[in-house]
């Protein structure tokens, strides 16, 4: 069993600190998320992809409920970003829990309950379990979580990594605003 747990930790390392030209799709057309689980969606909406956010930039933000760095470094700044951006409807923001591990605890109501618990009002989404890894980190190339995801008006991906800081998003999304 011990042998079991230690190829299972080794595996998601590798996952997660592949090589890091591996990782991330920067420079490309941002594919389809793939995510069908969703809170927080408009009234008229049952599901929601980039196609739905045509012509605005977008700041998709990739969690696990479980994930320190995410509760420590992604939500903080996805916080910043979204009342910095306040009001400004050419920006949309959306959060996505992209499961690869721990399918029994980043479950979909873990995911809703960390959404209400930073009193997240953008779309959440839950992807991913046991038997599937979620469509958007094999779309985009993750590396794991917390992961940050800005793609441009366009809908080309002009950040693709973990963690960005809170200055860094807003010269970028302010650039892209302006482009």
């Amino acid at each position: 069993m011990e042998s079991v747990r230690i190829t299972a930790a080794l595996s998601i390392f590798v996952f997660v600190t592949g090589p890091a030209s591996a990782r991330g799709i920067l420079g490309q057309p941002a594919p389809s998320w793939g995510v069908t689980d969703w809170k927080n969606l408009p009234a008229d909406k049952k599901q929601l992809d980039l196609k739905d956010l045509k012509g605005k930039v977008v700041y998709l933000y990739c969690f696990q409920s479980w994930c320190p760095g995410c509760h420590k470094y992604g939500f903080p700044t996805l916080k910043k970003a979204i009342n910095k951006f306040k009001g400004k409807d050419d920006v949309s923001f959306v959060a996505v829990q992209t499961v690869f591990e721990g399918a029994s605890v980043n479950t979909p109501a873990r995911a809703w309950s960390t959404a209400k618990r930073y009193d997240l009002k953008i779309p959440v989404g839950h992807s991913g379990d046991e038997r599937t890894s979620p469509p958007l980190m094999r779309n985009y190339r993750t590396g794991g979580t917390p992961w940050t995801i800005i793609i441009d008006r366009k809908g080309k991906v002009r950040y693709n990594d973990f963690h960005i800081e809170p200055a860094a998003a807003f010269k970028l999304i302010e650039g892209l605003l302006k482009e």
